[in-house]
């Protein structure tokens, strides 16, 4: 039998004469079971928003997006169309062209991006349940669907015929402009629809179809900027990417959801980090109560440790003790912590006791990453502790 790990199982169950010990004691193991279950609930909490946060602009963004490596545009030649058919990893794909113009609607100015979408654009992005007025627009119509944020800074009604709205695009071309007039295409479209994901989408999007964006812009019909992507649930990401590769011939960017909002990612991801170290900062003031809780009990089991010492044993393993049972305490405390947190999760997820408004409930995950991430930093650091602690046993102290 591992004898300092015996004595350290015997101090971890049996209590102190001296009660103020038992008090510190107390208290340590209370810090880290709150510590633990803390920082689980809080990662819990994040990974919900993270999730909840994504939801939004995954609406709009597809699984694989196809952009041009060179230049504003690239072609889809029906030989490589075909290709994309055949790819068994590809459920469907949608042509895009998209650039930043001027609106302007009953005297009101805006500048936004017109996205010209075709009749598959809806099968790759389930964009009709982000439309909250009117209708997603209709083919080969003059038909728009434009964001909320966009829609209240023009005061724009639907089907108001009465005052269209206007978009000016700049003609492509060198030189001077001499006739402002005929320096842009100019068109007039009618509002079909309001969508609502986020502020940042919502004042950015302008959604037309596909060949009319392309004659204001004066792209030819094959001409894109955009191949939007939605893959089967078994297919495989990397060896999608690496077969639309070779069928544009290394000529195109490929970005997956995250690398399109790469920005957000980080953002989440940073914030996530930033919680977990200031959360972590927090367990290890806990911690420093296991540390004062092993000194004390080194003080106060010092005659029996002398005794051990003078029968032969080493004084490592009379430091070994106090590290086992530190981190036993760091261990089943750790535990106890996890299971209080998810059982506080888990009643979240499925019962939603707290809201943030009468319809929506406060989002939190339950993850298995978290459960290690968690269960690790402590037991981590109440090694670290109960090792700063266990090294108070020195020959000095025993002679």
């Amino acid at each position: 039998m591992n004898f300092p790990l015996y004595i350290a199982k015997r101090y971890l169950k049996t209590s102190s004469k001296n009660n103020a010990i038992n008090i510190i004691a107390r208290i340590a193991a209370i810090g880290v079971i709150v510590g633990s279950m803390a920082l689980f609930v809080v990662l819990s909490v994040f990974s919900g928003l993270k999730d909840f946060s994504l939801s939004f602009s995954n609406d709009f963004d597809p699984d694989l997006k196809i952009i041009p490596k060179y230049g504003k545009s690239f072609v889809a030649s029906p030989a490589q169309e075909k290709k994309i058919k055949d790819n068994k990893d590809i459920v469907f794909y949608s042509k895009t062209l998209e650039e930043k113009v001027l609106f302007l609607y009953n005297n009101k100015e805006q500048v936004a991006n017109i996205k010209g979408v075709d009749n598959r654009y809806t099968l790759v992005n389930d964009v009709n349940k982000a439309i909250f007025s009117g209708q997603w627009l209709m083919p080969k119509t003059p038909h728009v669907v434009v964001g909320n944020i966009i829609a209240q800074r023009l005061s724009m009604g639907l089907f108001d015929r009465n005052i269209p709205l206007e978009i000016f695009v700049p003609k492509p071309g060198k030189g001077a402009i001499t006739n402002p007039e005929a320096a842009f295409n100019k068109s007039f479209l009618v509002p079909q629809g309001i969508y609502s994901v986020n502020d940042e989408i919502d004042a950015k999007y302008i959604f037309a179809d596909l060949t009319l964006t392309q004659k204001l812009l004066e792209y030819k019909s094959n001409e894109i900027n955009g191949l939007e992507i939605k893959l089967s649930e078994n297919a495989t990401e990397a060896e999608t990417i690496d077969a639309l590769n070779i069928i544009f011939d290394n000529k195109v960017i490929i970005k997956n959801r995250a690398q399109l909002n790469d920005s957000l990612y980080k953002m989440l991801n940073t914030e996530n980090i930033a919680v977990y170290l200031i959360f972590t900062l927090v367990i290890i003031i806990a911690l420093f109560n296991l540390v004062g809780a092993l000194i004390m009990m080194i003080l106060d089991k010092k005659e029996n440790l002398k005794t051990l010492y003078k029968v032969g044993t080493p004084i490592i393993d009379l430091q070994k003790i106090f590290l086992f049972q530190g981190t036993l305490l760091s261990f089943f405390g750790g535990l106890l912590g996890l299971f209080l947190g998810t059982v506080l999760v888990l009643i979240q997820q499925y019962f939603k006791f707290i809201m943030i408004t009468d319809t929506l409930a406060y989002p939190v995950i339950f993850s298995f990453e978290n459960l290690f991430i968690v269960f690790a930093t402590i037991l981590t650091l109440g090694f670290v502790a109960s090792l700063i602690a266990s090294s108070r046993v020195s020959k000095k102290l025993l002679e």
